[in-house]
């Protein structure tokens, strides 16, 4: 039996009016970039590493981690450009992290999860005109820019050697990169392969890239969870949903220029830390902060009902609070000028997350309802809609899944990527 539906919790405040996109005064070298200006092109939201994500032997000693190893890492930007710089963070760590040589180059045929890279490609990453630097402790750390040529959609390995390593084990990560990268002892950061090194597939110490940009380049900033981080998704295939969305804008000349930057993290919540900050708590460093941000999409809060006691009392508060939370991040986002699009949650009938008493489900729904109706996003993107099954709404289609009833497999992301509006982000 399916269970009755809630009564939907009423808006209180009026939709709040968009401001417009703000007026990016800063323009990087005039003379040689007139009307240029940053835009984030690739982001991995920062994560404390867990124990069992940490490098392997004989990477993680007892009391420090990637003494003298180089990391080797692809990832696939967005929006493209010819000069790039990377932004390296120590969020988490509890000592300086001292890097001592960093490359970026071309792996060959754009392959990511590629060990080698494509010869004569390679360039050294400075920091103030050093070629070494350390990243404070919380802090993150901006390189000089450099010329590369760097065509949207296409993947930039990113090389990283350490001497001394982390003198702790409080390493900062990204560990669901679904991509492959490589750790091998001593400094190979100009070697063409890495033969023999050893691959994890875990993204580390690097958590933007931005491209300098033509004024009209923005970007969309995601805020999501494990269904936007990829889980379901296939290693170095780059067909999360996010990644999709960015193939479809490419094709179309009002939107081929727009940054798709993915700030989720499997596990994370809005109202509570968990796997990562929650999204009240991570907003300003990972959406308000990064350069060329224009529009938000919220597509969270499964995992806040999930992990909330399956009564009553405890749903109805955690739907309270959900929708109070995405008030917030309006009002904070509205502030900057960006608009914000809110994303209907998936079901997850089947799932471990599914009670008997339907009590979760019911609080979805609220959720859902308020987020359709209430008129506080600029946009909604109806999610639950589109990749539930019409004869049981509280499951997803079987054919979209991957077998635990909450996460997508690629043809699922498929369909969230098709949506999205593209007027919404042009």
């Amino acid at each position: 039996m399916q269970p009755t539906r809630r009564t939907a919790l009423v808006a209180t405040t009026s939709a709040l009016s968009v401001l417009a996109a703000p007026n990016f005064a800063y323009v990087e070298g005039s003379s040689t970039h007139p009307g240029a200006h940053w835009v984030n092109t690739w982001t991995a939201m920062p994560q404390l590493t867990e124990p069992g994500n940490l490098p392997p032997a004989p990477f993680t000693g007892a009391r420090s981690v990637l003494v003298d190893t180089t990391l080797r890492q692809t990832l696939r930007v967005t929006t493209g450009g010819r000069t790039l710089r990377l932004r390296f963070s120590n969020a988490y760590g509890d000592t300086p992290l001292p890097l001592t040589a960093v490359t970026v180059a071309l792996p060959p045929d754009g392959r990511a999860g590629a060990s080698a890279i494509v010869h004569g490609s390679g360039r050294p990453v400075t920091f103030a005109g050093r070629g070494s630097a350390t990243v404070p402790v919380g802090a993150q750390l901006v390189s000089d820019p450099l010329d590369l040529d760097l065509p949207a959609a296409s993947v930039l390995t990113v090389t990283t050697y350490l001497a001394t390593g982390q003198p702790s084990l409080a390493l900062t990560s990204h560990p669901g990169s679904r991509t492959t990268s490589y750790l091998q002892n001593g400094d190979h950061t100009q070697d063409a392969d890495l033969p023999g090194a050893t691959p994890v597939d875990h993204w580390y110490l690097l958590s933007d890239v931005e491209v300098l940009a033509p004024r009209a380049t923005t970007a969309v900033a995601i805020l999501g969870d494990s269904l936007t981080d990829g889980r379901g998704s296939t290693t170095n295939a780059n067909d999360r949903w996010p990644d999709q969305l960015h193939d479809r804008l490419r094709a179309h000349p009002a939107t081929a220029a727009v940054a798709i930057l993915n700030q989720a993290a499997g596990g994370n919540r809005v109202l509570n830390d968990g796997l990562g900050p929650n999204v009240l708590a991570r907003l300003d460093r990972d959406v308000l902060s990064r350069s060329g941000v224009t529009r938000l999409i919220v597509f969270e809060g499964v995992n806040d009902i999930g992990t909330a006691d399956a009564t009553p009392a405890a749903q109805h508060q955690v739907a309270e609070d959900l929708l109070a939370a995405y008030d917030q991040i309006v009002v904070r986002a509205h502030a900057q000028g960006i608009r914000v699009y809110g994303a209907t949650l998936l079901p997850f009938g089947g799932n471990t997350y599914d009670d008997p008493a339907g009590e979760r489900e019911l609080s979805r729904r609220a959720v859902n309802t308020w987020i359709r109706t209430s008129g506080h996003f600029d946009a909604v993107l109806d999610f639950d809609r589109a990749v539930r099954d019409p004869a049981d709404p509280s499951r997803l289609r079987e054919s979209l899944q991957v077998g635990d009833w909450l996460h997508l497999n690629p043809a699922g992301y498929g369909v969230l990527a098709a949506t999205v509006p593209a007027r919404l982000l042009r």
